[in-house]
């Protein structure tokens, strides 16, 4: 994101502030002010590329078939009713049918087809949406509220695909107008619709005075909550914090360890953790190019890095430690301690096993090469103190003799060096319910790259016993195979050392004490703003 001033983002806040010690009698506000430190999207249609950011701002304004409720279950949404055939091979969804979009369309059955074509559409550039989506073959408009998916092949995780941000319904009439301006204002319909989009500054969304399908479990907006939604883009965390400790603001995201410790101990303000589901926050060793398409190289890296102490000393308690590639909010991650266990000497002795026995200034060498591993970061994907962790990992692992390369690039730079494959290391979060996740990221047809050019499996892992044990999560409903396949899955990766799990990916929020109704939407933890009382 192109820089500019931090001070031309807080002080015209001044003007729609309110003293957050103010009289409880007051009336309720009628503009809620979110201040997010995530980089601003380029399009807030989440059909296009798909990144959290944007279902950050989706979840405001658009809504998907089905959702997941606090308890991991799923609960209709736009559709009421759902139901599979026999074989698996298709799935009849009934939709609700008070939904209508804020352009007065109905939510009905060629809306789905609609969506469902434009995903697929290689034009529109999707990849999480797309592989959300990419069993399904067609959308059969059985009736105005009745629309029938046809499978490619029986898809365990359908549910959870569809409830996902990336996936959210949004007005064919809206996305007919051409991705420029969808990209500039999808049409939904959800509590809120977009009125204005002042690039590297806000995006202002307005109350949908209309609106009548709130998520299952969720209240319906009441007459007080807050008819104006201004989402600020506020790079800096100290910036943004101050911000809300003012009361300029009234939501934050990504705050700081410190900030959130400082939050709690504060009683004018309130702190909701919300993890993400799908995968944990983790390293990637791409095991497709040397030195980590040797297993014991990959070993060596992983016993030299302490990841404990650093979260210790730079999280605060504020995130703790995984030794999983799954969320630990999914049901069935499993914690495998002992494969990331910290050992310098075995580290090293592995490294003398792999050849990498002569040094130049404390750096392995090989035939003359440096044991280098280049390690592209973005500001934009990875935390201040995420980054701080970053280079304490460099530096345990420069004592057994590897030269990290860390890079600090912005966004489009970063998914450059990832699309050229200039890295060993590698952190990018994916988010997606469920431990289907675990084939999105490591099956061999995930390192073919989606329409947007994007491709998830950043491990390079091609491996046949591993793809049958994926194909099995993705595709078996009995629960028991399922879970014994994703546990097997789990165990094989970390046996494989592919990657370097760090912990839960984090959905911090804080916000002003007198909000209320302030809660995180269970599908992936973003905020569901439709029923917020400001103050």
């Amino acid at each position: 994101m192109a820089g500019f001033a931090l001070a031309s983002l807080v002080l015209p806040l001044s003007a729609c502030a309110t003293d957050s010690g103010s009289d409880e009698s007051a009336e309720p506000r009628d503009t809620l002010v979110y201040a997010t430190g995530d980089a601003e999207p380029d399009c807030l249609d989440p059909h296009v590329g798909g990144n959290f950011p944007q279902a950050l701002l989706a979840t405001q304004v658009l809504e998907s078939l089905v959702a997941l409720n606090d308890a991991g279950e799923i609960v209709p949404w736009l559709a009421t009713a759902w139901e599979p055939a026999d074989d698996g091979l298709s799935w009849d969804f009934t939709l609700d049918e008070s939904a209508v979009f804020t352009d007065g369309t109905p939510v009905d059955a060629a809306a789905v087809k609609a969506n469902i074509e434009h995903l697929q559409d290689p034009d529109t550039g999707s990849s999480t949406g797309y592989l959300a989506v990419q069993q399904i073959e067609e959308v059969e408009v059985v009736g105005p509220t009745v629309a029938r998916f046809h499978l490619s092949r029986p898809d365990a995780a359908l549910l959870e695909s569809l409830a996902q941000p990336w996936v959210a319904i949004q007005s064919p009439a809206g996305i007919e107008r051409g991705q420029e301006e969808n990209c500039l204002s999808p049409i939904g319909s959800g509590p809120f619709r977009v009125a204005e989009w002042v690039k590297q500054d806000r995006i202002v969304l307005e109350r949908n005075t209309d609106y009548a399908t709130a998520p299952d479990g969720f209240e319906p907006p009441s007459a007080d909550a807050a008819q104006r939604l201004e989402w600020r883009f506020i790079p800096d965390a100290t910036t943004r914090f101050a911000a809300l400790e003012s009361g300029e603001v009234d939501v934050i995201d990504n705050p700081l360890p410190e900030q959130i410790t400082s939050a709690e101990a504060d009683d004018a303000l309130a702190h909701v953790d919300a993890p993400r589901p799908g995968a944990s926050n983790r390293i990637e060793l791409n095991t497709g190019q040397a030195p980590f398409d040797d297993q014991r190289v990959r070993e060596a890296f992983i016993a030299a890095t302490d990841v404990n102490a650093g979260l210790e000393t730079l999280f605060e308690g504020t995130a703790p430690r995984s030794t999983s590639a799954l969320s630990s909010v999914e049901p069935l991650a499993v914690q495998s301690p002992d494969a990331y266990a910290v050992d310098p000497g075995r580290a090293a002795e592995l490294l003398d096993e792999a050849g990498w026995t002569e040094r130049d200034d404390g750096i392995r060498l090989k035939d003359g090469e440096r044991l280098t591993a280049r390690f592209p970061v973005t500001g934009a994907q990875s935390t201040q103190a995420e980054q701080a962790l970053f280079e304490q990992i460099q530096a345990a692992a420069r004592e057994v003799g590897f030269d990290v390369q860390i890079t600090l690039l912005d966004l489009a730079s970063w998914y450059g060096a990832l699309g050229a494959l200039e890295y060993e290391l590698v952190s990018a979060p994916y988010t997606k319910i469920g431990p289907d996740v675990l084939r999105f990221l490591y099956h061999s047809d995930a390192t073919v790259p989606a329409p947007s050019g994007y491709f998830a499996n950043h491990a390079l892992v091609q491996d046949p016993e591993l793809d049958a044990l994926l194909e099995v999560i993705g595709e078996e409903s009995d629960p028991e195979v399922r879970g014994d396949a994703a546990r097997e899955a789990q165990e094989w990766i970390a046996e494989a050392r592919i990657i370097l799990p760090i912990y839960d990916q984090q959905n911090h929020f804080l916000h002003r004490a007198d909000l209320e109704g302030f809660r995180a939407l269970p599908t992936v933890n973003t905020p569901w703003l439709g029923n917020v009382v400001a103050g």
